[in-house]
């Protein structure tokens, strides 16, 4: 992993208040979301917060 990707786990770890990512994508709602690791993803490359 490099430092980037570090970077960006340590940011999302800061800025998502749930335990699942899912649970704060602005991707989770209906059939926008088709990844298999869905709602308990805990790592995703396409997550976005929502706001």
């Amino acid at each position: 992993m490099n430092l980037i990707q570090r970077l960006r786990q340590w940011w999302l770890q800061v800025t998502c208040p749930t335990e699942f990512l899912c649970d704060n994508c602005k991707y989770d709602h209906g059939d926008v979301c088709a990844r298999p690791e869905r709602p308990n993803a805990t790592k995703c490359p396409d997550y976005r917060p929502r706001g």
